[in-house]
């Protein structure tokens, strides 16, 4: 499952630098996170960093993005493909 960031954000900006793949961003006076880029830091960490970070608890699972480990593993996979072939 992808996660997301909910009304309760107070846009404090430390969770943006600790995302392995870089799928947190500022929105619209909260913080928001790119499910196609959220892997919950599966392929690099064994918890998810933001959420660890986070003093208000605002980040959550997102119940629309459903996805299990290994298709979040696959995700991991290919967001590292990616930038590998860019040479980042």
């Amino acid at each position: 499952m992808a996660l997301m960031i909910n009304g309760n954000c107070v846009n404090c900006t430390v969770c943006m630098p600790e995302c392995p793949n870089e799928a947190i961003s500022p929105g619209d006076g909260i913080f928001v996170i790119d499910p196609n880029k959220c892997t919950e830091c599966i392929g690099h960490y064994d918890e998810s960093q933001c959420i660890d970070i986070c003093p208000v608890e605002c980040i959550v699972v997102n119940p629309d993005r459903v996805e299990s480990r290994g298709e979040l593993q696959a995700k991991a996979d290919t967001i590292k493909a990616a930038a590998a072939s860019k040479g980042t």
